[in-house]
């Protein structure tokens, strides 16, 4: 894929062409919430405001568990669900709130024998490399179903171990190379700071936002996508690669600033401090 221009959240150079966006869309941890845990109530409040005003896309590599514990759970009535689109497990799926329910549009799962072998060489690969935790926080190793997740810590490791444990994804790069040798038709790409993750050849977030647009009628230039890993190699930056107005936070807080420029750069009101 081509490389592409991603913008600090705080730049004012996205402005003019973000003001015509027609869809915002939000990476998970570390965006919109600490790794694993609830959006706060600023984060909260700024989602339901921008989902009665557009539609609201939320693409993460995390499972469908997640998003209803970090996001949907938290969501007051205010929220316009009918705006939001829930794109889990690196937009490997996709659901949609229709006729008060939410609905599976698609999904591309792994057959078994697909999962089987990515468990394998994920475990293999990991012991090989030194990468297997002894003493981890949760499971190694998670099945979604149309994804299958290292986390070199476990999946509850604390956000400060996260980030020390590979800052420059030295370490993840590596285990992906020797991962995608074994599994030549799937798709192989470091998620978040200590994870891999393995799914359906050619699904990223590119393909969520292409797969996004199409169904909306709109174009990828037309989206606005937020999110934390936007360098080369990072698991947002193929949503840049694939023409979105790509800005690049450090983290939820971050986050709760750009909501307050976007609201009424997209003609909205802001958010009230006591709100």
């Amino acid at each position: 894929m081509p490389t592409a221009t991603v913008h600090a959240w705080n730049d004012t150079g996205w402005r003019h062409d973000g003001a015509h966006a027609r869809l915002i869309a939000f990476d998970l941890d570390n965006t919109l919430a600490v790794s694993k845990q609830p959006m706060k109530p600023d984060m909260t409040v700024r989602i339901e405001a921008l989902t009665e005003l557009m539609p609201v896309a939320i693409v993460t590599g995390g499972g469908r568990e997640l998003v209803i514990s970090q996001v949907l759970d938290v969501l007051g009535p205010r929220a316009d669900l009918s705006n939001l689109h829930v794109m889990p497990a690196g937009g490997s799926s996709y659901y949609r709130w229709r006729e008060g329910a939410w609905r599976l549009e698609y999904e591309r799962t792994l057959s078994a024998r697909d999962r089987d072998a990515a468990i394998l060489s994920l475990t293999r690969r990991a012991r090989e490399l030194g990468m297997w935790p002894e003493h981890p926080w949760g499971e190694p190793i998670e099945d979604r179903g149309s994804q299958i997740t290292f986390s070199a810590l476990g999946q509850l490791a604390p956000i400060e171990e996260k980030r020390r444990w590979d800052p420059d994804d030295t370490k993840k790069r590596r285990l992906v190379a020797a991962v995608a040798g074994d599994l030549g038709h799937l798709r192989v790409r470091a998620g978040g700071y200590t994870s891999v993750d393995v799914s359906a050849g050619n699904t990223d977030k590119a393909f969520a936002l292409r797969e996004l647009a199409g169904r909306l009628g709109i174009g990828t230039g037309d989206i606005i996508f937020v999110g934390d890993r936007m360098t080369p190699g990072g698991n947002d930056y193929p949503a840049a690669q694939a023409g979105a107005i790509a800005l690049q936070v450090t983290g939820p807080q971050d986050t709760v600033r750009l909501c307050d420029i976007l609201l009424p750069l997209l003609g909205g009101e802001p958010v009230r401090q006591d709100g």
